[in-house]
């Protein structure tokens, strides 16, 4: 800053009020100081900032299985959110949801001097150790579920797993099969929720659910399960699946069937992966905004640093921030056979 200050011929202080963007500014001053900036290279050290500051502008990101779909853009939507807001992230990959190994991740991210932490926070197990940590992190968990006194950005599962099966009964269907995914998964839980409550309300039987662990292969497995029961004799004219990787096996096993989509048996997903809309037939899925899951997570974050509170300290759960879910109607779901 020195050395820019003296090419500029300002002082030390100006060029830090450049930097920060201070009003107070003339603008011809500041475009001096952002020549000498570009013809020095120069970058603000972050580490002498924050010891100035006592503000690091960095946040820390709690993952588990970004591998899958939804974590992985969950993930990417709040390094967006945080890097349009001017803060870095740290993040630790969780292989370990025991209370034991949510502390050492959480302890990892302190030592690199977060301001706060977001947990993608999936399941009831690593959503319950989210809530018994220690110490002064403030902390918000996304689909952390309910009750754990955390505050939680999520999407509406029950309202998008009730608007796809409202979506096929309104087609003609006399009931929708599901197909759920992994059971330890709050997601999961939810959705089959909202499929089981939306049968109930129309006054729809309710068929016996199968059980999914997220992958095509057992989405496969559990089509051909379903396909052995309507050649039984049972009425399977339309499936909601838990995820559109399960609901890309379905599709192979209706496929290999003889049976056609939507003519014989109409197919609704959930996430609304990039390929779903080029699989033959497009997939009808449920759209899950997660760029505003990664927004309201930030903020939510940020406000809890302001308030100066810390790990569990919402129990009323005022703060808790519900994304909507949306029903994208494609060509894999149609009226029932005649």
């Amino acid at each position: 800053m020195a050395d820019v200050a003296r090419l500029a011929g300002v002082s030390h202080q100006t060029v830090s009020r450049v930097i920060n963007g201070h009003p107070n500014v003339r603008q011809e001053t500041v475009l001096r100081v952002q020549r000498a900036i570009d013809e020095l290279g120069y970058h603000r050290n972050s580490t002498a900032r924050a010891l100035v500051t006592r503000r690091t502008n960095v946040l820390g990101v709690l993952a588990f299985d970004t591998t899958l779909f939804g974590p992985a853009q969950t993930l990417a939507g709040i390094e967006r959110a945080a890097r349009e807001a001017g803060y870095f992230l740290s993040m630790v990959s969780l292989d370990d949801v025991s209370p034991a190994g949510v502390v050492a991740a959480a302890d990892f991210l302190i030592q690199q001097s977060v301001e706060g932490c977001i947990a993608i926070a999936p399941q009831r197990g690593l959503v319950d150790a989210l809530a018994a940590l220690p110490g002064p992190l403030p902390l918000v968990a996304v689909e952390g579920g309910e009750g754990s006194g955390l505050p939680v950005v999520c999407v509406d599962q029950v309202q998008g797993a009730g608007e796809a099966v409202r979506h096929l009964l309104a087609l003609g269907h006399h009931t929708v099969h599901h197909i759920e995914g992994d059971p330890l998964w709050l997601e999961s839980e939810a959705r089959a929720f909202g499929w089981r409550r939306a049968l109930e309300e129309a006054g729809a039987p309710v068929p016996e659910p199968l059980q999914g662990d997220w992958s095509p292969r057992s989405g496969y497995d559990l089509g051909r399960a379903l396909v052995g029961r309507r050649a039984a004799g049972e009425r399977v004219t339309a499936i909601f699946v838990g995820n559109d990787q399960m609901a890309i096996g379905v599709l192979r096993a209706l496929h290999e069937a003889g049976l056609g989509v939507p003519g014989d048996v109409s197919v609704v997903g959930f996430d609304d992966i990039p390929e779903a809309e080029y699989l033959t037939p497009s997939l009808s899925t449920v759209y899950q905004d997660f760029a505003q899951v990664g927004r309201e997570s930030l903020a939510l974050l940020l406000g809890e640093i302001g308030a100066g509170r810390t790990g569990s300290a919402d129990p009323a759960g005022a703060g808790r921030r519900v994304v909507p879910a949306e029903l994208r109607h494609r060509g894999s779901s149609g009226p029932p056979p005649p």
